[in-house]
């Protein structure tokens, strides 16, 4: 039963038909796993709180950061640096102490992820990276739990409910992750704030009927939002017989390393031939003692207005059909914001004939501590 808290607080909810009281009693008594408290495990977290799921399992190993703010609303500006996990305990507690918060501040592998994915009943899927996408949804098959799959990128968002017996699973829309680098991350190309909000929403509302029992959720369906034109549409996506996992012949049968499933997926790096990196006190060095550098600046024209170090900026879109700007023979320092893109363009000079080219390691991040704090880490 109910208490009289509980009835006040639930109210709104047992007024519903299809919840009432026998749903909040299933809510109370249900476990849900976000993997992820950042943009989308963010309102998830808050509105599966809120609603009453009992047992809130958050997975995440990271510190809060300012440039979680304009989206992750679960945090405020005096967490900035503290745990994410101990944050949102408080924060959740404070919003209903009914509910038992659990923290894993692990990453998530194939040597954890059973045992933590089995205590629950519903796996909400925040991640950010394909890795961790392949992963949850394995595991899920392999348990008979359903994965509430979402993503954020630029201005869209997608949401739909996985590795269920009768719907496909994650292999089974995306049987091979993009090559390493394909993808850019919402770090690199960013993410309207509130997108978050609407998807994460979304996720949560698939979680909470899931866990009633209620028909239509996104089961072989993949929404898509795209928030400039304002409009949703959705695509039919069904099972693949022949997948590995969820297929009626599965060869996967248990979890593998996704780190080396997706960073080896037929990309032309390979660790026979590594990009030559410098540290940004190597650069500042050498440029102070006169020695002539071209810093070739990868970024977009919006990231090079908010800061950067000098040099030449060609984004790198548009570096195939600008590269005839740079002269082969001269030293090349390429740098963007932490490194990944500018290492990408580094291996295409490289191979482009380019002999004396290095990556900056960790990009602008990484100057502003070595070298200059007066430049931000946006």
């Amino acid at each position: 039963m109910l208490s009289a808290e509980e009835i006040q607080r639930y109210s709104r909810h047992l007024r519903l038909a299809e919840v009432g009281e026998a749903g909040q009693l299933i809510l109370n008594r249900a476990g849900v796993l976000v993997v992820g408290v950042g943009g989308l495990g963010a309102p998830v977290t808050l509105y599966l709180a809120a609603a009453g799921v009992g047992r809130l399992g958050l997975v995440d190993f990271d510190v809060v950061e300012h440039s979680n703010l304009q989206r992750q609303v679960i945090f405020g500006t005096g967490a900035v640096g503290r745990s994410k996990l101990a944050v949102a305990r408080e924060r959740i507690t404070d919003l209903n102490p009914n509910v038992d918060v659990i923290t894993h501040e692990v990453r998530l592998d194939r040597h954890s992820a059973l045992e933590i994915i089995g205590q629950y009943d519903v796996v909400v899927d925040g991640s950010d990276n394909f890795a961790t996408r392949y992963l949850l949804s394995d595991a899920c098959v392999l348990l008979g739990k359903p994965d509430v799959y979402g993503s954020v990128l630029r201005f869209t968002g997608q949401a739909s409910v996985l590795s269920r017996k009768d719907g496909p699973c994650y292999r089974c829309l995306f049987p091979l992750p993009p090559n390493p680098g394909e993808t850019p991350s919402c770090a690199e190309a960013g993410v309207l704030g509130v997108l978050p909000g609407i998807i994460g929403s979304i996720q949560a509302t698939e979680a909470i009927k899931l866990i009633l029992g209620k028909d239509g959720t996104l089961t072989g369906r993949l929404l898509v939002f795209d928030a400039l034109a304002m409009r949703f549409r959705e695509l039919r996506v069904g099972k693949n017989p022949d997948c590995p996992v969820c297929g009626a012949n599965p060869s996967i049968t248990e979890l593998v390393d996704y780190d080396d499933f997706c960073g080896a997926s037929g990309h032309e790096e390979s660790s026979s031939s590594p990009i030559p990196e410098i540290e940004p006190r190597d650069v500042r060095a050498r440029l102070t003692s006169g020695r002539e550098i071209l810093l070739l600046d990868v970024r977009d024209p919006q990231e090079r207005a908010l800061c950067h170090i000098g040099g030449l900026l060609i984004p790198i879109d548009e570096l195939p059909t600008r590269v005839h700007e740079l002269d082969p023979a001269r030293e090349i320092v390429v740098y963007c914001r932490t490194g990944v893109r500018s290492a990408r363009v580094a291996h295409f000079l490289l191979r482009s004939g380019f002999a004396k080219v290095w990556n900056l390691r960790g990009g602008l991040h990484a100057w502003s501590d070595q070298v200059d704090p007066s430049i931000p880490k946006y």
